[in-house]
């Protein structure tokens, strides 16, 4: 993640500043009551410098936070930014966009998905998101493309979590996903079945957009909603293009995507027609049809 703070000390810093201004505190008179440095406050809430524990306690203190849920809540997370994430071991595979994608979903409530093209990468295969990584990166070796692979089945583990409540995913697919052929019949086949599949948690579900649904909202292309297990649950919009990606939080910025969600989940089909809809196109794909 490097040139890029950590999501998690972000986290940290935006609720520290919403605190202190709930409190009715400038940062200079935080630092005064504490005896701190007169820069220290506004460092920590610019994301210049980490704040320690001990630190932490003494701004909930000042800022009167009395619930111990929510300040435990905030004590992990400042102890996990200073964490190494498993994703700094594939170097420039990961970009720190990337990073910051991978620590969203880690401490995601829920996830919103909607594909035009791709099954997002929280559901592929590990064969589908071969083809669709060599399609994207043809001047990729096999070795960069397999650890690229590797990342993506990673980042699934979010999805499966025993330490903490795995997030709640919600794709929505626009039928286009389901007939166009990624990879051989027989991966498309195996993909599509993976997102049939009855899964123990219950936490993933999927809906698709038919081509009858006519125009939508989401016709200039895919997009992903974040919702964190933070104070008030902030929301975060992810949209990738072909050199990089981009990570929206202002409120401004997220609501005409929660719009244009709350319009696409009205024109997807249930969950249960999605299933016998993606049963026919499984069948297409089977060998001997």
């Amino acid at each position: 993640m490097a040139g890029s703070p950590s999501m998690r000390r972000r986290r940290v810093a935006g609720e520290l500043r919403r605190l202190r201004e709930e409190a009715g505190l400038q940062a200079d008179e935080v630092a005064a009551r504490l005896g701190w440095p007169a820069s220290k406050v506004s460092r920590i809430e610019n994301r210049k410098a980490g704040v320690s524990q001990q630190d932490l306690r003494k701004l909930l203190d000042l800022f009167e936070v009395v619930d111990e849920g929510y300040r435990t809540e905030l004590e992990h997370i400042r102890r996990r930014a200073s964490e190494r994430g498993w994703w700094e071991n594939f170097g420039a595979v990961v970009s720190s966009e990337y990073a910051n994608l991978i620590i969203l979903e880690d401490e995601a409530e829920a996830i919103r998905a909607y594909g035009s093209e791709v099954v997002p990468g929280l559901l592929q295969t590990a064969d589908y998101a071969r083809a669709v990584i060599r399609a994207s990166r043809p001047s990729d070796t096999a070795k960069e493309i397999d650890r690229r692979v590797e990342v993506r089945m990673e980042r699934q583990e979010a999805l499966v979590r025993s330490t903490s409540r795995p997030p709640r995913l919600h794709v929505i697919l626009n039928e286009a996903v389901l007939a166009r052929r990624v990879g051989s019949p027989e991966v498309m086949a195996g993909q599509i079945h993976h997102l049939m599949e009855e899964r123990d948690g219950a936490n993933i579900t999927v809906r698709i957009l038919p081509f009858t649904a006519g125009e939508h909202a989401s016709l200039a292309g895919p997009f992903s909603l974040l919702t964190l297990r933070d104070e008030g649950n902030p929301v975060f919009v992810h949209i990738e293009n072909a050199t990089s990606s981009l990570t929206l939080e202002k409120p401004e910025q997220v609501q005409p995507y929660e719009e244009i969600w709350e319009s696409i989940a009205d024109k997807a089909i249930s969950a249960s027609d999605s299933r016998a809809y993606m049963t026919t196109f499984a069948l297409r794909f089977s060998p001997g049809r």
